[in-house]
């Protein structure tokens, strides 16, 4: 590879604050529910192993940014770059203490489960609140061989669980007594890390049995959702994957940005399905809502975060003027694009005869603050399972 592009692309990912190293080839995890199975949507190269030299550019690159409160620097480029399981990289434990020693940043990473359980667990207590350490635990349960075939041991997970590292365990449901029973094994280690759970999302590109599992799992999640409830643990518990609870929950702020946004009857405003079933309901005849569905990631997705600007295009249909929500096009770059690399103003150009836009008011600032603010397990049991308008709200249809 041009040494050019390469540095380039390194120097694009520690803009966005990341820390760019590669293995140098696909992850081989080989997980059957991997989103990155396909990342053509967006510009990636393909870097190759990252060198001594090239740690040393990226250190000598890092130095040169200003530390910021509550910022953290992701282990991984993601943008460019192929997502993988950078714990994987024979260095990546020496870089990581390296970067917490020379710099005073926060480090924050995701794994399946590769760090080294002793020397991550003696760097979190030698460098306290400066590690944001996501553990991928997926499942501990049966289908754990299935869908992780290349992942490590149960055991491994849980050394690593068990000590003071893993901020926060990431897990979902795949049927009765699946979540639940992690959370309580989980817990039962560790009382203090965050639970994060809830669904994984099949999107186009994901085989069909793994698809079949995860949609068998979304069917218990009510069920499963309750017993974590009544277990009574002491973590903090929450879902975050389910847009039409996040948005259901989120209803009083979504309806009161939308008043804000003083729209007439004949607007046309881009929505996502979830957002589109709560608006028709609620605010129904308020403008002309545009479902527009995650045509590019396919599958179950229904993301407004997520959508492209290729995906507003196949819902056009004769409009003159369209309003977009802000959270379509704020890429981690800073600049207004979205996921997959296309900007503003080449959609724009595209659609000359259209005039879009912007509520500036739906963001991902707004977005991102209630989903942590609302995805309790507590507030879903409470305020969503068997709420009446969550039910009339759920079977509202989407328009063809």
């Amino acid at each position: 590879m041009n040494d050019q592009v390469l540095y380039d692309v390194l120097r694009q990912e520690m803009r966005e604050r990341k820390i760019p190293i590669s293995l140098g080839k696909t992850c081989p995890v080989k997980c059957t529910f991997c989103y990155e199975k396909d990342h053509s949507y967006r510009p990636t190269i393909e870097p190759p192993l990252t060198t001594q030299e090239q740690w040393e550019f990226i250190m000598e690159e890092i130095q040169k940014y200003p530390t910021k409160q509550g910022e953290a620097w992701l282990l991984g480029g993601n943008e460019y770059m192929e997502w993988t399981d950078i714990f994987l990289h024979p260095k990546a434990m020496d870089w990581l203490e390296e970067f917490l020693e020379t710099t005073d940043k926060q480090a924050i990473f995701f794994t399946v489960g590769y760090a080294k359980p002793d020397r991550i667990h003696k760097l979190v207590e030698k460098y306290p609140g400066r590690i944001n350490f996501e553990l991928s635990v997926i499942t501990l349960g049966d289908s754990r061989k299935k869908l992780m075939p290349h992942a490590p041991t149960v055991s491994q997970v849980l050394k690593l669980i068990e000590g003071p590292a893993v901020t926060s365990a990431n897990f979902y449901t795949f049927g009765p007594n699946t979540m639940s029973k992690d959370a309580q094994t989980i817990s039962k280690i560790n009382p203090h890390c965050n639970l994060w759970m809830g669904c994984l999302t099949p999107l186009k590109y994901i085989d069909q049995e793994t698809t079949a599992l995860m949609r068998y799992g979304r069917s218990y999640l009510p069920d499963e959702a309750r017993r974590i409830y009544n277990a009574g643990l002491p973590n903090t518990q929450m879902i975050h994957t389910e847009s039409y609870i996040s948005t259901f929950l989120a209803r009083q702020k979504i309806l009161k940005t939308f008043d804000a946004c003083e729209l007439e009857k004949k607007d046309s405003v881009v929505v996502s399905g979830s957002v589109y079933r709560l608006l028709s309901t609620l605010r129904k005849n308020r403008a002309r809502y545009l479902y527009v569905p995650n045509e590019m990631l396919g599958g179950d997705s229904d993301c407004s975060t997520l959508l492209t600007f290729n995906d507003v295009a196949q819902r056009l249909n004769g409009e003159k003027q369209v309003y977009l929500p802000k959270v379509i096009m704020e890429h981690p770059s800073m600049e207004e694009k979205d996921i997959s690399g296309v900007t503003f103003e080449e959609f724009k150009k595209r659609h000359p005869r259209i005039r879009f836009k912007v509520l500036h008011k739906v963001n991902a600032k707004m977005s991102n603050r209630k989903l942590y603010e609302k995805g309790y397990v507590k507030n879903i049991v409470e305020d969503y399972l068997d709420n009446p308008l969550a039910k009339k709200i759920a079977e509202a249809p989407l328009p063809n």
